[in-house]
């Protein structure tokens, strides 16, 4: 399980925390040693010097009930044998040893210091000149010098806020940065979206002013390479429709001539359909909600040969977002190479995959299958595979599938099956 954070925005607010605590806790310390601290000596050295006052002319053997009852009606210091102080609240007074060990010092002997808090702080003292007796010593305002309480509270609440506002402010500088991620996700799968606005800190802005500028080059250079190929393939089929037309007027004896350049033709129309296809901005269209059994249906229908099987096994039905067109084409191309690289039975397989929040279309052939090494570099483009499936073509037929798939956020791949032949399986995401 990661316990730190990865992205930026988590990082810095956790550094922001981290500092503050480190803050929080020195603030504390000092303090406690700068300001409680003393303050707890002066109240020490204070009973200290009260408990010599008390004991001025002796200990245990000078004690007299009369004189402790008199001095108590004066000042308000109390003077009790163990039992008595045992009745007026010494067993309800708590035991502190760092206060004892100063009185210790202060009274040149073992001391031992118990506090019990009510409408007033009482000091319960045993000193050393007296160790049978208790000395009760009530102070007032120490409740408000000497509680952890309001300080750890003020501590903890500016803790709160300064952890607050780091959150915001780094939430709205990563606000622009989270549009960038965004926009340069949609570049990537072929969309254009509109210029973004300049926001943030300066650095920010510099890297969305390039974006910008990327964009809309990016963008040119599409419409340029499509506007080109769209005149290249215009311009190659005028020809090729007089060469058909002059193939037509031959004479009867010259048909095996004929038929070769037709072939031909047909051959040359295939590949400039290929690059249009190829070249094609289906990504620029609106995602629908399409359900992936009925696109499987649709694209059957249209592909169906009459001596050809096809073997469909449809899992959960399932819509998910997708360019409708584009991912027609992709799944015509699948089957188109399947029945052109086998000639039994084409298996198509449906399924979603909840863990992974996939949907998984997979097409299955029979054929000779293709070499393991060259399965990643068939997806590039011109790039055809071995002879065992083959050499005719343009080589951009898995190139058009894996440019749409990707652009859906999905995944393309192949592999040989045990059994023979090849298996394509697309993935696409289910949101």
């Amino acid at each position: 399980m990661r316990l730190l954070p990865r992205s930026a925005f988590g990082q810095t607010v956790l550094l922001i925390g981290f500092l503050l605590l480190i803050n929080q806790v020195v603030s504390y310390v000092s303090v406690a040693v700068y300001v409680i601290n003393p303050n707890l000596q002066q109240i020490n050295q204070l009973l200290a010097k009260q408990v010599k006052v008390v004991f001025i002319d002796g200990g245990d053997a000078k004690f007299s009930p009369a004189l402790a009852e008199a001095f108590h009606q004066e000042t308000g210091i109390g003077v009790y044998r163990e039992r008595d102080a045992q009745m007026s609240g010494l067993s309800q007074a708590v035991y502190y040893p760092y206060l004892s060990q100063q009185m210790s010092e202060l009274l040149d002997g073992e001391a031992e210091v118990r506090v019990s808090q009510g409408e007033e702080y009482l000091f319960w003292i045993r000193p050393p000149q007296a160790p049978s007796l208790w000395v009760k010593i009530p102070l007032e305002g120490v409740e408000e010098q000497g509680s952890f309480s309001p300080l750890i509270s003020f501590l903890v609440l500016i803790g709160i806020l300064s952890v607050a506002g780091g959150w915001l402010f780094v939430r709205q500088l990563n606000r622009p940065l989270k549009a960038l991620q965004r926009a340069a996700e949609d570049v990537g799968r072929g969309k254009f979206p509109e210029p973004l606005k300049e926001q943030g800190s300066t650095e920010v802005m510099a890297v969305t002013r390039a974006f910008n500028h990327m964009s809309k080059g990016i963008k040119q250079l599409e419409s340029d390479r499509s506007l080109l190929m769209a005149g290249i393939s215009h311009d190659l089929r005028t020809p090729l429709t007089r060469i058909r037309l002059a193939s037509e007027m031959m004479s009867e004896n010259e048909d095996y001539l004929k038929e070769g350049i037709e072939k031909d033709i047909d051959d040359m129309n295939a590949i400039i359909d290929q690059f249009i296809d190829y070249i094609r901005q289906d990504m620029q269209e609106n995602t629908q909600q399409v359900n992936v059994n009925q696109l499987v249906e649709d694209v059957l229908e249209q592909e169906a040969v009459e001596d050809r099987q096809f073997v469909v096994n449809y899992g959960e039905s399932v819509e998910i977002p997708m360019v409708h067109v584009a991912m027609k084409r992709v799944l015509a191309n699948l089957l188109q190479n399947a029945l052109k690289y086998s000639d039994d039975a084409i298996e198509i397989t449906t399924e979603v995959d909840r863990r992974r929040n996939v949907a998984c279309i997979q097409v299955a052939d029979n054929g000779p299958g293709i070499r393991d090494e060259d399965i990643e570099r068939l997806f590039e483009p011109f790039t055809q595979g071995d002879t065992a499936r083959g050499t005719k073509g343009s080589g951009l037929g898995l190139a058009i599938i894996k440019r749409i798939v990707d652009g859906h956020g999905g995944h393309v791949r192949l592999k040989n099956r045990r059994q023979g032949g090849l298996l394509a399986i697309v993935e696409l995401p289910l949101k």
